[in-house]
């Protein structure tokens, strides 16, 4: 047998399992039998039952499941690492993973832990909930990393471009632009470029420009949608010439906006799971409304309306009429396509409300958009793929 087709069969047998060995007459060596035990543990247990086969996998004791942590962070790489422990929260029911300290040290963090762990926060030991908080936060810190320059940057160049006049003050005047924009007019004689007009901003102050208010569903089918849009509203929070509130509801209403400092705070201001009822975090929102020109309002919901839905339509209504810029996301996410109320998303589209699914990389441009009061729906039809 070549070293390739040795190598294919080595890999049959690992998928395959232990019971297929003898079929297939390859041997595992010592460390192929560890990884082979690993994924033994998870996937040789029968999903939510009980038993010997349930007994003899991870939820046997904390230290197994501790050595289990271990042993997968060592065999695999990070992104099957947390595909497997999403995994095992599934189909062993193995909450206890999570609720543990000295287990919960040794997850790899990822968005869907975060959600788990915000859904657990109700029913978390104390000594466990510090735990949890340093796991949340290296989260955030990797997603800080990965998004927050790239919004704030979006976000104050849109409101510069906004300010921006054809009759600054000197100290106003941006002579990058106003050189680009006077080139045709260059004087050979002169020597140097003859200004036609001047490109500058308003008058600098740090008065606040915009109000943002997102408007978040924490119902459990939104949970990853939580982590991503706590974070953009503690980034938003952070522009001092944005006013941003954020709420988040189910059939409750709760605004965090005085924790915005604290993305970490934010996210365990939040209780996932619950009921929806959409208008009445719109009347709630509505209330916060002073200048409805300058105001964009996100609301970040699957559209599962379980409060009155013609209440819900009139007041959206209101707000786009009132001149809101009301835009409504479907889910703000990395994972795909997402399961929302077609009948909703048709009525709001149909109000003049632009309504979509986005993804995270996405957001800060489009909130750079709606600054600039583009044309949300041709701004999604043109950058988002499956837009509504």
């Amino acid at each position: 047998m070549s070293s390739t087709d040795g190598e294919r069969m080595r890999r049959w047998r690992l998928v395959l399992g232990g019971e297929a060995e003898d079929e297939i007459g390859t041997t595992l060596s010592a460390e192929d039998r560890s990884v082979d035990a690993a994924m033994a543990a998870l996937y040789d247990a029968t999903p939510g039952e009980p038993g010997s086969q349930r007994a003899s996998g991870l939820g046997s004791s904390a230290p197994r499941v501790a050595r289990w942590l271990g042993d997968i962070r060592k065999y695999f790489p990070s992104t099957v690492v947390q595909v497997m422990q999403r995994d095992a929260v599934e189909r062993l029911g193995i909450t206890r993973m999570l609720m543990e300290p000295e287990l919960l040290g040794a997850v790899e963090p990822d968005v869907h832990l975060v959600s788990t762990l915000l859904a657990l926060n109700e029913v978390m030991p104390e000594e466990t909930k510090q735990t949890a908080r340093d796991v949340v936060g290296r989260v955030v810190a990797l997603l800080e990393a990965r998004l927050a320059e790239r919004t704030r940057a979006a976000v104050t160049g849109a409101l510069d471009r906004a300010g921006r006049t054809g009759r600054p003050r000197h100290s106003d005047i941006d002579w990058d632009r106003t050189i680009r924009a006077n080139l045709k007019h260059y004087s050979p004689a002169l020597g140097t470029i003859v200004p036609d007009r001047l490109v500058g901003y308003a008058r600098r102050n740090h008065s606040v420009q915009r109000d943002i208010v997102l408007a978040i569903d924490q119902s459990g089918s939104m949970a990853e949608s939580v982590v991503y849009a706590s974070l953009f509203g503690a980034v938003l929070g952070s522009i001092r010439t944005l006013r941003t509130s954020l709420v988040v509801f189910d059939t409750a209403v709760v605004d965090l906006t005085d924790q915005l400092e604290d993305p970490v705070d934010v996210l365990f201001g939040t209780q996932l799971g619950g009921g929806t009822d959409i208008n009445r975090a719109l009347a709630y929102c509505e209330e916060l409304v002073t200048k409805p020109a300058e105001t964009v309002m996100v609301l970040i919901s699957d559209l599962y309306e379980g409060g009155v839905r013609e209440e819900m339509l009139r007041r959206a209504r209101t707000l786009v009429e009132s001149g809101v810029q009301l835009i409504a996301l479907l889910a703000l996410s990395d994972s795909g396509t997402p399961s929302y109320d077609a009948e909703n998303a048709a009525a709001l589209a149909d109000l003049g409300v632009p309504t979509f699914a986005c993804t995270p990389d996405l957001f800060p441009d489009l909130m750079a958009a709606a600054i600039r009061h583009e044309d949300i729906t041709g701004w999604a039809a043109t950058n988002l793929s499956g837009s509504n």
